[in-house]
This record gives C-alpha cells, structure tokens and sequence, in this order.
C-alpha cells in the first residue's frame, strides 16, 4: 500500500504541483484548500504525513496543528509545514506545536522529498507493529507503551504530544546516560531540521509537568543536556 499524505494549501496551483511530484515517487496524495477541510481529512483519511501550510482562511496552520496533537486519532501523523514565513521565531513556534519539520517556500521538491522520507521512516520506526518487551518501558509505578504512544502512571493514563512523548521515550531507553540537546535534537527532529536548543528545553518543561512526581526522573546536567535517572 503506498503512503498516504495530505497536502494543504490555499493556492491550488501549490497543490497541483506538490500532488504531481509525490505521485511520481509512488505516494497517493489527498488534499484540502483550507484549516477547516484539512482536520476533515486528516480524521476521515488517516494519512501517514500532512504537508500544511500557514497562512489560510477558516483556519490557520497554527491551529490546525494544535487541533491534529489534541486529537488521538491525528496526534501521531507527522506533519511538516510548508511557508512563506521565514524566521526564526516562527520555526520554533511550529516545531513547538509538535510539527517534525519546517520548509520555507519556495519549495525546493528534492528537499521536500528527502525531508518527507525522513518523517515517514520515523514514524515507522515508533509504529512498528506487535508488542514486545521492547514496546513498553516499565519505570517504577510509570508505563510507558512505545506503539500506542501513551504513558500510564497507576491507574492514570496520559497521551502526550508528539515530539514530548519521543523525547521521553528516547531519555528513558537511555537512562543512567547523560543526552546533549543535540542528540536529542538529531534523534526526535531529525538532523535535517534546524532547531534551536531552546525547543528541547520548552519540551522538557512540558513533559515534567504532565509527569508530575516522575517527572523528576529527568535531570539536567547543567551545560550538557538531560538524563534519565536509574
């Protein structure tokens, strides 16, 4: 079965181009014109990555990924924007939101592609299916289920974002090992995705909130990045 993407944007001559592309790298492509008809996609069609743009009427990009990470059936797509903005400050904000990366038009279709490629090989990686021992990390009261991307502290079971619940996995299947931002950075957002340091600090904030008590298992060591107590 090929892969199935959604593609987002309000111009339509961008989504012709981007459905023209993908399809002749074997992918099947859906799309959607604005916000509102791109969450109706993603929940009816389940696509494996959302390519979504920022700027559109009804709803924009912003939003729209909000509501994809607050919705379990949508929560685990890999979505990468495609804008015209620029800064740094809106890169951050989208990769914040859960987004796995961030392309700047004009859209160059050999990075996009090498970038969507990158996305879906993640996600299999997390997805692959069966359960295993390897499949759920077991910490002292906190479960942690790698394929259902949730955590389960007692009888409470929490769904975290995205990119916060890879960033635990990835501390806590290392734990007693001191991780710098930047191999955090690599290994949850990918080495093609330029992100500050400061996106692995908000995430770690994020993440021992919702952990409440466990979340003092996540120490940082001051200078270097982050380790998962023993």
């Amino acid at each position: 079965m090929p892969k199935k993407i959604l593609v987002v944007d309000d111009e339509k001559d961008i989504v012709e181009m981007l459905k023209y592309n993908l399809e002749k790298e074997g992918y099947s492509v859906i799309s959607a014109l604005n916000g509102i008809r791109a969450l109706e996609q993603a929940r009816e069609n389940k696509p494996d990555l959302i390519l979504l743009d920022i700027m559109m009427p009804e709803m924009d990009g912003w939003e729209v990924c909000k509501q994809l990470m607050k919705d379990e059936r949508t929560s685990t797509i890999p979505v990468i924007f495609l804008t015209a903005k620029g800064s740094e400050v809106d890169e951050v904000v989208g990769l914040e939101l859960g987004a796995d990366d961030y392309i700047i038009k004009p859209i160059s279709i050999r990075k996009l592609i090498a970038r969507v490629k990158t996305a879906l090989r993640r996600k299999e990686i997390l997805d692959t299916p069966g359960e295993t021992v390897q499949d759920i990390l077991s910490i002292e009261g906190m479960e942690i289920n790698i394929p259902n991307y949730t955590v389960k502290i007692g009888k409470q079971e929490l769904v975290l974002p995205k990119k916060e619940f890879e960033t635990l996995v990835y501390l806590a299947s290392h734990r007693g090992r001191v991780i710098s931002r930047e191999v955090l950075l690599n290994a949850v957002w990918g080495e093609n995705v330029v992100v500050v340091d400061r996106t692995v600090d908000v995430h770690i904030r994020k993440i021992r909130e919702k952990l409440s008590e466990y979340g003092n298992y996540i120490e940082t060591v001051k200078g270097v990045g982050y380790r998962f107590k023993m």
